[in-house]
Formats: C-alpha cells, sequence, structure tokens
C-alpha cells in the first residue's frame, strides 16, 4: 500500500528504468513460480503506477492495479489508455481501513509494499480471502535489513526474515510456501549498495 500524500506528491515521476526493470524481474519470476498464470485472474495490491502490473500483461488472463493512492492509480489509468490495455484495470483500496472487494482472484501479487503495512498477519489473512481455493500468492519484497533502505525516522517494517514470514503465511491458511531470490535493489543508485529482494509463494488450499 502506498502512503496517501507521500506517494500521490511522487505518482508523476515514479517510473524509472530501475523501476522497470526491477517490476520486469519479478514479473518473469512471479510467471516461472505460476506456470498457469496466462489463464488467471490476478490483483496486484499496492500497484502504484503499475509497473508489475504492465510487467505481467503477457503472461496472465487479466491484472486488476490496487493502490490507496489516487494518484498513482491516476497515472497507472492514463497508461491503461495509452496502451490500450483492456487486460488492465484500476482499483482504489486500502486494506487497513477498506473491506476486501467481493470480487476473488486467482492471484494476488505485491512487490515492495507489505513492509509498509504494520499488520503484516492482517494482511495476510485479508488476502488469504480473497484468492479462490487453489490460487496462490506472490509477495516480493525486502530481505531483513538494517534499516538503511528507507532511512531514519520512516516508520516501515526493516523487511522480513523468510522463516519469520513463512510461519505469518501458513498461520493466514497458505500453503507451500517457496522463496527464491528475484532481483536486487541498488540504493542509493550508484552507491553499490544491494538489498535483495525475495520472492514468496503461497498457494491457497
Amino acid at each position: 500500500m502506498t502512503e496517501g500524500s507521500e506517494f500521490d506528491a511522487k505518482a508523476r515521476e515514479w517510473d524509472d528504468a530501475g523501476k522497470i526493470e526491477r517490476a520486469r524481474q519479478v514479473a518473469d519470476a512471479i510467471a516461472t513460480a505460476i506456470p498457469w498464470l496466462w489463464r488467471a485472474q490476478v490483483l496486484e495490491y499496492g500497484a502504484g503506477t503499475g509497473l508489475l502490473g504492465f510487467a505481467l500483461r503477457n503472461h496472465a488472463a487479466h491484472i486488476t492495479l490496487a493502490d490507496s493512492s489516487r494518484e498513482m492509480l491516476a497515472v497507472a489509468a492514463e497508461k491503461i489508455r495509452g496502451a490500450r490495455a483492456s487486460d488492465l484495470s484500476v482499483l482504489p483500496l486500502d486494506l487497513t481501513t477498506d473491506p476486501p472487494p467481493a470480487t476473488r482472484f486467482d492471484v494476488v501479487c505485491s512487490l515492495l509494499t507489505l513492509h509498509h503495512v504494520p499488520d503484516t498477519a492482517g494482511l495476510l489473512r485479508a488476502f488469504h480471502g480473497m484468492i479462490l481455493p487453489g490460487g496462490a500468492l506472490c509477495i516480493a519484497d525486502l530481505d531483513a535489513e538494517d534499516g538503511s533502505f528507507h532511512g531514519a525516522g520512516v516508520n516501515v517494517h526493516p523487511g522480513f526474515e523468510r522463516t519469520a514470514l513463512r510461519d505469518l503465511l501458513e498461520a493466514a491458511g497458505f500453503a507451500d510456501v517457496r522463496y527464491q531470490t528475484a532481483c536486487e535493489v541498488e540504493r542509493p543508485v550508484g552507491s553499490g549498495r544491494r538489498y535483495p529482494v525475495f520472492l514468496a509463494t503461497a498457494r491457497r488450499p
């Protein structure tokens, strides 16, 4: 979930080469992990301007881009119109305050969103309820780090220990949790400091 006005203000300058490449790598990892993705109805939560969703276009049947930032979604909607992308749509959604949508999905995915949500367990339970039986959850996020990714004074999780997140996923009702390293983020750009980004996949029984 992107946080309100902070991300609204960044929406028009959000897309850059690094983020586009990161989304492509994560999309490729998701497509490899979920071989039936081509027929799936997908919801991306915390979609922002839709970078991951657009990268998944050639892999999935339809992608719904959900986010709490209206400006991010406005940019995503403009990109959809520009590309005449009937296989993409937008949905304003903040699962920390809103009820889950009535529609259920084959796959729910997110990219660098989970660490922004204080109640990790609650969000995973909400995801579980949004996924059809036999469907999948795909979460790409930071491995546990020392807090330097965002810096001091930013109230986010400093990444996740994979074993601890596996426990939370299983407690939320997911099974067959698997991990791989999907990409790395260099931050600041040119610094040589790289942060691994895992892809966790799990099945809703």
